[in-house]
């Protein structure tokens, strides 16, 4: 398929972890190769993706590689030699900034084509002035977020695991989407047989709980999330997922009223759910 620009994307498929194999990867470069990009991790599944390996072999065929480390802000390591990334994207709100500043990161010696044309400003790559609060709420939100990183990441991923063993044990016909252990620290996504997700949203907006069933980017969309299907959920599957997300504010307690109201909310909607009832 080719993009507006005229070129030429090879789209690469992911495994039912939602993982892209390094040696795919390899295979699908060809001559004219230009750019290798992958997420870093997967915002609605949290799957974390191998990226030092395809890092290595981008660099080794002297292929820029950049990666979308939106998710990976303030949770996992961002250290960009280690990575093996020549390009990363983040986002401030993802680590407690401001809302509507992103930064991306390029090795000197990248190629970048200007984001907005009009001026010589940020060295010709976008013309326009700057956002200076937003820059510097950016910068002092990624340092604050990385002062106890290792920590604050290690106490979300004890709630996330306490929250994903509580629904797996307390509902039944329900899935765990994504890697179970390669995974972001503060995600968990459930696929739910025989409902529909956005019920259980409603849900359990009644009862205070605030949740998504997909990503953000896909708001108000009416097809299955494309990123189940290409990990071989079944449609009707997907439509009854559910991604409860994680943050340095959440408690146990947040965790154990979840697992309180979440198994009878998922027990009344299959009680008058037509593919429960033919099951």
């Amino acid at each position: 398929m080719r993009d507006r620009f005229g070129f030429e994307l090879t789209l690469l498929p992911v495994n039912h972890y939602g993982l892209v194999n390094p040696d795919d990867v390899s295979k699908a470069i060809r001559d004219d190769t230009m750019l290798i990009s992958v997420m870093y991790a997967n915002n609605e599944v949290g799957t974390i993706e191998p990226i030092a390996e395809i890092g290595a072999i981008a660099r080794e065929r002297g292929i820029p590689f950049h990666t979308d480390g939106v998710q990976a802000g303030g949770v996992l390591p961002l250290d960009v030699d280690d990575l093996k990334v020549d390009l990363l994207s983040l986002s401030a709100h993802k680590f407690y900034g401001p809302k509507g500043v992103g930064l991306l990161y390029a090795r000197d010696g990248v190629p970048l084509w200007p984001m907005q044309t009009g001026g010589r400003h940020e060295r010709r790559r976008r013309a326009g002035t700057e956002n200076v609060p937003g820059i510097v709420g950016l910068a002092t939100a990624l340092k604050l977020g990385y002062e106890e990183v290792e920590q604050t990441s290690r106490r979300i991923a004890n709630l996330r695991d306490r929250l994903i063993a509580g629904v797996l044990d307390r509902i039944p016909d329900v899935h765990l989407n994504g890697h179970p252990i390669q995974r972001l620290p503060n995600n968990a996504n459930f696929s739910f047989k025989y409902i529909e997700g956005e019920a259980v949203l409603i849900q359990l907006d009644l009862m205070g709980v605030a949740a998504s069933s997909g990503s953000a980017c896909s708001t108000g969309a009416v097809e299955p999330s494309h990123v189940l299907r290409a990990m071989g959920v079944p449609p009707e599957e997907a439509f009854g997922s559910l991604r409860l997300t994680l943050g340095r504010e959440n408690t146990e307690e947040d965790v154990d009223y979840v697992l309180e109201v979440l198994p009878p909310i998922v027990e009344r909607l299959r009680a008058i759910s037509p593919l429960a009832q033919d099951r």
